[in-house]
């Protein structure tokens, strides 16, 4: 079934807080919407591997040698775990309950996050691993290097300041880590196959959320320094600054991830919220200023370098979509968050209560998507990143 949005034919879900009792919460199934766009993603990545190939040898022929993810908790795979001090983790139930052998990995969703799918499961020939694995495990060693590398941990964001107050990997010292990675790939590739794997490999950037639920909003100094205009100019630039510098270091197709919809988060609603469940407009306000800001720096990037190719993996338009659902379906999270500010975000570990069914729900926790959602969202991503992967139009 199919939810009419800002006059599109849009896929909706079953929205249910699920501190109330759990009756029946499927109303209109996301798992139905999640495998059609899945579908559509293989399709689609077949399509764009038949034209690099020429229509023939697809299976011999990944888009890209590897992925590599800088961020913050829409793209850790796990490195938060080996961070003993990290006020943010998800190494615990119920994360993880529907990604493979259902155990905690450090992703935050229930399942696969929006990289697993993009990346590892479609575009990637596997190497003996699925995904590459955090960073700071014993595992992103050998040749699991070859897949690529993932830097991200939860709370990072574009400010190193953000992420000092929650004991996460700065931005700048996952650009340094990277700097190491490339030596490690160097080892056990050669430099040249090395030098190859990193120019033809997908950089993928997605962070910026906590500088504003997680610092801006409650940093009465911070929002008396910055109006939110001065604000995103600020984080613009420090996004400009690091992907120079990837530039710099060899990365020759960079996706960078729009700011969401701040104000349609399960905990900005709870947060900053009227009171009636709605999206907060004035946070929304703000992303929407933010990714103008980006579109615009992307657009000066490809002017200034023709032999770069960088774009934007719009995640704010189809998340607001699924957000938007009709107030009858209601709105929520899986499982119960907790009350302290930092636990409004996530899975209380100390309560009961996860939904019985993960994929009729967008948001898992208070920020982060469902499998289900993601998958929804990857193909939005994929249709507006896949000039980073191919050098012929998709007919």
């Amino acid at each position: 079934m199919c939810l009419k949005v800002h006059d599109a034919k849009v896929p909706t879900a079953s929205y249910t807080d699920s501190s109330a009792p759990h009756t029946s919460i499927v109303k209109i199934e996301l798992a139905t919407m999640a495998s059609t766009a899945a579908a559509l993603l293989a399709v689609f990545l077949l399509a764009a591997a038949s034209a690099m190939t020429g229509g023939g040898g697809v299976r011999a022929q990944p888009l890209v040698p590897a992925v590599i993810s800088f961020g913050d908790s829409t793209v850790d795979v796990g490195n938060n775990n080996y961070l003993p001090r990290a006020v943010f983790k998800a190494d615990y139930k119920p994360y993880g309950e529907n990604f493979a052998r259902h155990k905690p990995t450090g992703r935050f969703s229930d399942g696969k996050i929006v990289t697993d799918i993009t990346g590892s499961d479609t575009i990637v020939v596997r190497r003996g691993r699925s995904y590459a694995p955090p960073y700071l495990s014993r595992q992103a060693s050998g040749k699991n290097l070859l897949i690529g590398a993932n830097f991200a941990s939860a709370a990072s964001s574009y400010l190193d300041d953000t992420a000092a107050m929650y004991d996460a990997i700065t931005l700048t010292q996952q650009l340094k880590y990277y700097k190491e990675y490339q030596t490690k790939l160097g080892a056990v590739a050669g430099r040249a196959k090395a030098r190859t794997i990193l120019s033809d490999a997908l950089y993928v950037v997605s962070t910026g959320t906590g500088d504003f639920l997680q610092n801006y909003y409650h940093n009465a100094s911070l929002s008396s320094r910055y109006d939110v205009d001065q604000y995103c100019d600020l984080l613009i630039g420090v996004f400009s600054n690091f992907a120079n510098e990837l530039y710099k270091l060899g990365a020759r197709r960079i996706g960078v991830t729009s700011m969401p919809p701040l104000g349609c988060l399960p905990a900005s609603i709870r947060l900053y919220g009227d009171g009636r469940g709605a999206c907060v407009a004035r946070l929304n306000r703000d992303a929407e200023t933010f990714n103008g800001k980006l579109n615009a720096t992307v657009k000066a990037f490809k002017r200034r370098h023709t032999d770069l190719k960088i774009a934007i993996f719009d995640i704010y338009t189809p998340l607001r979509q699924l957000a938007e659902a009709p107030a009858e379906n209601g709105r929520g999270t899986c499982c119960r968050t907790g009350t302290a500010k930092t636990r409004v975000y996530l899975c209380n570990p100390t309560t009961a209560g996860t939904c019985r069914n993960a994929s009729s729900y967008v948001f898992f926790d208070g920020v982060h998507p469902s499998e289900a959602a993601n998958t929804f969202m990857a193909e939005s991503m994929i249709e507006a990143g896949i000039e980073l992967v191919t050098d012929k139009a998709i007919q």
